[in-house]
């Protein structure tokens, strides 16, 4: 039997068997039938969220942003960038703070934005404050060779 990983499908939210054979970037969802990756970020609410960190296998990279911010708006094409160099290692999601106060109060978010890197369901790494796409990618990659 191959190995598998289990991915959250973006579009519709549910978790997909990836056979270790199969080029994630080709990948499809098996019920909605889109694109797994897309090599952009995916909008979530906190439903959303706490699917995406409890049953994707592969790292998590949230950017908890909200629309009247500044920074959240300059560092937004950054992340979309850092999307599609970090995809399919990666999911990449966006969490509005202003839409998910309860999540961003559990999350203790005390200035955005702030970028939260998910493994196995738990924080190994956190940054407050815009980056650049190279710098979400070192950041993140470095973020995931110590945890």
């Amino acid at each position: 039997m191959s190995e598998t990983c289990q991915i959250v499908c973006g579009h519709c939210g549910r978790t997909n068997r990836l056979p270790a054979e199969r080029a994630p970037e080709a990948a499809r969802c098996g019920v909605c039938h889109q694109a797994l990756f897309t090599g952009h970020p995916i909008e979530v609410d906190e439903e959303g969220f706490q699917r995406h960190v409890a049953n994707n296998e592969i790292p998590v990279l949230v950017d908890v942003w909200a629309p009247w911010c500044g920074p959240c708006r300059a560092m937004a094409p950054m992340y979309e960038r850092a999307a599609r160099e970090l995809e399919p290692k990666v999911r990449l999601l966006k969490l509005n703070s202003d839409n998910t106060p309860n999540l961003s109060s559990r999350l203790n978010i005390t200035g955005i934005p702030t970028l939260l890197l998910m493994r196995g369901g738990r924080e190994v790494a956190r940054h407050a404050g815009a980056m650049d796409a190279r710098s979400i990618v070192a950041w993140t990659q470095a973020g995931l060779t110590d945890s």
